[in-house]
């Protein structure tokens, strides 16, 4: 995929980083612990497969004290603000290590060994070939270990839809994006600002606490720029994912369900056998 078809990841979280702050990490430590009901992740290797801003990253290796975390992402800018993010909070962590590289490149895959836990919230349904991903990352996991990802709801032609309006928004201009941004706000944000308006007196209420709305401790201007570009875009029926991974040898753990909506549905899923990925 050319670089002006394909979404700017990378430059999207190192603008994230600028409003970092503890309160962001501990939201997303926080959200590891709920969904895996684990309060460490102390004996524990992790690895971070598109590691985006390097946030989850950190989580696990600062706050959730894993033995090692092994973060990689695609996207060089990405990389970058892992990097980056790790020289502000943890520079000499050597048990912590970022790399450049695809979840596509099985040789690549096949080289970083297996982990307790494999990270990969929001990621895979962006590489091109979201089903050649979910074989890869099988490969990570070791017998035992967990596999915990986020994938976008099917919504059907909705989902169609999103699909050529992130097209479109990549072969756009500066001011073709900026309206489309604006656009994408209204659809997406009108009910709760009225809702706010009308309850608190404040339409923005929502939309100041995003971090700490049980959002991971992320940005709502920035995942709303991640949601109206992020292309390539796959979606998938929970039902689909759990059944593909339940074939590949694991077993469903933990399911977060979008019921049809709009958003991602989260999975945990246990590897109960070294079955090998066709």
């Amino acid at each position: 995929m050319t670089q002006e078809t394909r979404f700017g990841f990378g430059k999207n979280w190192k603008n994230f980083l600028q409003d970092y702050s503890k309160i962001r990490l501990n939201e997303a430590s926080k959200s590891i612990c709920q969904a895996t009901k684990l309060k460490t992740l102390e004996k524990m290797t992790f690895c971070d497969v598109g590691s985006g801003s390097g946030l989850f990253s950190a989580a696990a290796a600062v706050n959730l004290k894993a033995k090692a975390v092994y973060s990689f992402d695609y996207d060089k800018d990405s990389v970058e603000s892992t990097k980056l993010l790790k020289s502000k909070i943890d520079p000499n962590n050597k048990n912590w290590t970022i790399d450049q590289g695809s979840v596509l490149d099985l040789p690549y895959i096949k080289k970083l060994g297996t982990f307790d836990m494999v990270y990969s919230w929001g990621v895979l349904h962006h590489t091109g070939a979201m089903y050649q991903a979910f074989d890869n990352v099988c490969h990570l996991v070791k017998p035992g270990g967990l596999l915990f990802i986020s994938i976008y709801n099917d919504q059907g032609v909705t989902s169609k839809i999103w699909h050529l309006i992130k097209k479109i928004y990549n072969k756009s201009g500066c001011i073709g994006k900026k309206l489309m941004i604006f656009i994408t706000f209204l659809r997406c944000w009108s009910k709760t600002i009225l809702i706010d308006t009308l309850k608190h007196g404040n339409p923005l209420k929502t939309w100041k606490n995003y971090p700490n709305n049980n959002m991971r401790g992320m940005s709502a201007y920035y995942d709303l720029i991640d949601w109206v570009g992020g292309y390539p875009f796959e979606v998938a029926s929970s039902g689909k994912v759990s059944k593909y991974f339940e074939s590949k040898g694991f077993s469903l753990q933990y399911l977060k369900d979008c019921n049809g909506g709009l958003g991602c549905n989260e999975f945990i899923f246990c590897k109960v056998e070294d079955k090998p990925a066709e």
